[in-house]
Formats: structure tokens, sequence, C-alpha cells
């Protein structure tokens, strides 16, 4: 993977993506509600703190949940 702000080379590491770690240390409900919450991170920050690099950031986090939401979309927390 290309290296940048959004997906540096220090989160990609050995064998296994962050990113993937972190997914694996959770359920599927917290890790949609991880996603949501960073996306949120970054949309609330973006105009004080790093512009459109915090939208692109954005971006990804919710592209990721839409991915992960399309893989069970009829996921029930509850069931």
């Amino acid at each position: 993977m290309m290296s940048d702000a959004i997906n540096p080379s220090h989160y990609q590491s050995g064998d296994i993506e962050c990113i993937d770690a972190i997914k694996a240390q959770m359920t599927q409900d917290e890790f949609l509600g991880y996603l949501r919450g960073n996306s949120i991170k970054y949309l609330w920050r973006y105009r004080q703190k790093n512009g459109a690099e915090d939208l692109r950031k954005a971006q990804w986090y919710l592209n990721r949940l839409i991915t992960e939401f399309e893989l069970d979309p009829f996921y029930d927390p509850l069931a």
C-alpha cells in the first residue's frame, strides 16, 4: 500500500494493518461504532484543524464503515 497522510506506513508494518488488529479485538458492533465515531470526529474538527486532510480521513472511515456494513447488512447486535 502507498503511504500517505490517511494511511501512513507506520500503520502498515508487519503482517497485519493496524485497522485489522483493532477490528480483531472488537465485536462487529464495537468496530462499526469505532468507524462511525472516527468519521464523526474528523468531520467535527476539519475547519479548526487539518481542513481537507481531515475530510479525507472522515471519508476513509465512512467508506470502511460502508464496506463493513455491506458484508452483513442484516447484522443485528441485539439478536
